[in-house]
């Protein structure tokens, strides 16, 4: 687990090709079905691109919503064996839509060239899907066709510096022992808070969730104006605000008084502020904190790192 954080700043060197090219549409609108660490990326190009048409499907099927007969079904599944993602594959090609995939293999890419589908074979490097954020994101631009993106990634090879934010995640995970984490950011950010709580679950194998604002201040954080009988379930958590000066101002201000509030009624908060000079920066940035957090906080409690033994023992009981 430590290599790959340390390292990860090199998936973005990576080009991928596509196979069955020709086959890709042109498509404006663009459903994902991922579980997990696959889908991801996914949810991390809407903070990038709130504009772009893109929807996560995490589930069986295909999304009901959607007009699929301008779309464009990307199946992730880092595997190539998430049973979710390949009946979603399953089920758009049924319906005549243009389905294209993203694995390391497996049985989804065994359905792809079976189909003559156009896909993307990620490089297994035998990590983790929530460690391989990078190249699904580097396959994702591919596949959506975005130039722009595909640069913009390309450059973070250079710009993101693992090792130089390891301190920040160990000092972070030191004033989180002992507590659970509660991850807040705005509603721009959401995915990049959840991406956070995926980590700490993971990797920390820790309970820990998340809320965006400015929604939370109309209901999630009255469960925390502490009273005497309610006090001692408060006292567990440890609220991370991740602060963006792109947020809304007026969000940037909620997020101020909230941490006030919860100060003021003896709470542990903490400010995790993302930075960098492009937004694929503050982004990658926050996430390689968040692994270093999460791993060190592995350290702290002694738990497995990197395997997910819980995740493959339900498998095993409902295969």
């Amino acid at each position: 687990m430590e290599e790959a954080i340390r390292n990860f700043n090199t998936q973005f060197e990576w080009k991928p090709v596509v196979a069955n090219a020709q086959k890709l549409p042109k498509a404006s609108t663009f459903v994902v079905g991922g579980m997990g660490g696959s889908h991801l990326s996914a949810d991390l190009l809407s903070v990038y691109a709130p504009s772009l048409d893109i929807y996560v499907h995490r589930d069986y099927g295909i999304p009901a919503h959607v007009d699929g007969a301008d779309a464009l079904y990307i199946a992730s599944s880092y595997s190539g064996n998430t049973e979710e993602t390949l009946d979603f594959a399953i089920a758009a090609l049924k319906k005549g839509y243009a389905v294209a995939t993203v694995s390391v293999g497996g049985k989804l890419l065994e359905f792809a060239k079976a189909n003559d589908l156009p896909h993307i074979v990620i490089p297994d490097t035998h990590i983790q899907p929530r460690c391989a954020l990078g190249f699904a994101m580097v396959a994702l631009a591919k596949l959506i066709g975005d130039e722009t993106l595909l640069r913009e990634l390309a450059t973070l090879s250079e710009v993101l510096k693992p090792e130089e934010l390891r301190e920040a995640g160990k000092k972070l995970s030191e004033s989180l022992r002992s507590a659970v984490p509660v991850v807040y950011a705005s509603a721009g950010n959401t995915a990049v808070a959840y991406n956070w709580k995926i980590k700490l679950n993971e990797t920390g194998k820790i309970p820990a969730f998340y809320n965006v604002l400015p929604e939370l201040n109309h209901n999630e954080m009255t469960g925390f104006d502490i009273t005497g009988s309610t006090e001692g379930l408060s006292r567990r958590f440890h609220f991370l605000f991740l602060s963006d000066t792109d947020d809304h101002p007026q969000t940037q201000k909620r997020m101020k008084v909230t941490r006030k509030l919860y100060e003021d009624r003896g709470l542990r908060t903490t400010e995790v502020a993302l930075w960098g000079h492009s937004k694929l920066e503050r982004i990658f940035t926050s996430l390689l904190i968040a692994d270093w957090t999460a791993l060190h906080i592995s350290e702290v409690y002694g738990t497995e790192a990197e395997q997910v033994p819980m995740v493959e023992e339900f498998k095993r009981l409902i295969a």
